[in-house]
């Protein structure tokens, strides 16, 4: 082999590549340290980053619907793109405000009154329970001689809870400086994380011109234009994805309110909005609005609970089976099988987040691959019928 320069300089990327990795591996606490103080550093960005993207997807609606461009896609619009812009954003952050306060007005005070029920059920229960148990001491009272006898030191229990909480007030005091520090470090995360989500939806079109300029110089022309490709690509599916799972949960959440509200069952419209906010979460999600659902009417009937879970068993087959693979698999360009394998995958390795990155992900390499496909064929000449 002939060492050219160029072949120098991969050698030596090769060489610098190995030791780094040796170093890593004989590091690994350092480097997992490392990495943990980067991701510290990032994360309020990534997460402002994911914030961005999801509310870009109603606030493009707003915007597109509200203030149309009068003619083509470079036309005027009929307030300067700037207030346009703003003025959407705040639409979206007022829509969210409405929808989480009607939220919170249907859920807490539906859920306020079974919390009541709950308690006078355990009332009921212990005021039965003490009556069994004066019944069974009358009844047998060997067991009343029984406790007289029983002898407690009581001093010694005394001396023992003391100790206990003695040393537990160290504990606690730890534990209250470490919650408010937990705090106090989510509230600056989830502040700095808004505000980077703010200014990439202002400056979206900006940014991504940026992006791109710094793409094209770093890469050569053919691998830049395939990885802009790929972007968009993702940007579509992703951005389809979050408003079929959308589109999904309100099916889901007004098929379990139509139904109950047929079946004169109460609470319609809590479980409903219960449902509807689980059920974001691909094809699990409406099993935690079920358990939900299953313990208030538990506290009101016991039938209605039962006839409650088969009416979920029915709804969530119609769901699972016709809905989900058709709104959310179309709406990003799956197959419904590649639906349920992508959930189930993303499911095992990274639980909820990995559902909900799997699918729109799934979808992306599977038109990548179904290309990829079809130029290879192309290439042979062979047409697979």
């Amino acid at each position: 082999m002939e060492l050219t320069g160029k072949t120098m300089k991969q050698l030596m990327l090769l060489v610098t590549f190995g030791v780094l990795l040796l170093v890593g591996v004989q590091r690994l606490d350092v480097v997992i340290g490392a990495l943990g103080f980067g991701w510290g550093i990032v994360s309020p960005l990534l997460i402002g980053a994911a914030l961005a993207f999801v509310l870009n997807v109603p606030m493009s609606f707003l915007e597109r619907k509200l203030f149309p461009r009068s003619s083509g896609r470079k036309g005027k619009r009929r307030l300067p793109p700037a207030l346009a812009r703003a003025v959407s954003l705040l639409l979206t952050f007022a829509l969210l405000v409405v929808v989480a306060l009607l939220l919170v007005l249907v859920i807490v005070p539906q859920l306020g009154e079974s919390m009541s029920s709950l308690g006078l059920a355990i009332a009921a229960t212990a005021g039965r329970a003490m009556e069994w148990a004066q019944e069974q001491f009358a009844a047998y009272p060997e067991i009343a001689y029984g406790l007289e006898e029983l002898k407690i030191d009581w001093q010694g229990l005394a001396r023992a809870v003391w100790d206990f909480l003695t040393r537990g007030v160290g504990s606690v005091v730890t534990s209250t400086i470490s919650v408010t520090r937990q705090i106090i470090s989510a509230v600056s995360t989830g502040f700095i994380a808004m505000i980077f989500a703010v200014y990439l939806l202002l400056q979206k079109e900006k940014l991504g011109q940026q992006c791109r300029r710094a793409l094209y110089a770093l890469l050569p022309q053919k691998a830049a234009d395939q990885t802009v490709r790929i972007c968009r690509l993702s940007h579509r599916v992703f951005a389809s994805f979050i408003t079929g799972q959308c589109v999904e949960a309100v099916i889901l959440g007004g098929m379990f309110f139509v139904a109950m509200t047929l079946l004169r069952m109460p609470y319609a419209l809590l479980v409903g909005c219960l449902i509807s906010v689980t059920a974001l979460i691909p094809i699990v999600g409406a099993f935690i609005g079920c358990i939900v659902g299953a313990f208030l009417l538990l506290m009101v009937s016991p039938v209605q609970a039962l006839i409650f879970v088969a009416l979920f068993l029915v709804l969530q087959q119609v769901e699972g089976n016709l809905i989900y693979p058709h709104v959310v698999g179309s709406s990003v360009g799956l197959p419904s099988i590649w639906v349920l394998a992508a959930v189930s995958v993303g499911g095992s390795l990274m639980g909820v987040a990995g559902m909900l990155v799997f699918i729109p992900l799934t979808s992306v390499l599977y038109a990548l691959f179904r290309e990829f496909v079809y130029l290879r064929l192309k290439e042979k000449n062979l047409r697979i019928d």
